[in-house]
């Protein structure tokens, strides 16, 4: 029997949503997120931080890779959305 919460999970590997990366962007989104509130930085830019960052590693990592690695430009944005939105995710979740 397929759970829903199974089948999403299975898509998401599917469409490149996660990957051995995605565990590195929730580490890198909480170290990050530590580090701004140590810096004594407000909860909105500690997270925000975060996500800009994170859009800044993912336009490079364009720049470097393009999106061939993925196999597809969807599979790409996918990856890319997934990686920001888990570690942006994560700050949230450390200044709740």
């Amino acid at each position: 029997m397929n759970s829903p919460l199974l089948k999403l999970v299975k898509w998401q590997k599917e469409t490149s949503q996660l990957d051995g990366w995605t565990s590195y962007h929730i580490a890198a989104g909480a170290f990050l997120c530590k580090v701004f509130q140590w810096w004594g930085w407000t909860n909105f830019w500690c997270v925000m931080g975060v996500f800009i960052i994170g859009v800044i590693w993912e336009v490079f990592e364009y720049y470097v890779e393009n999106w061939k690695p993925y196999g597809s430009k969807r599979k790409w944005a996918y990856n890319t959305i997934a990686d920001i939105v888990v570690e942006t995710a994560m700050a949230w979740w450390i200044i709740l």
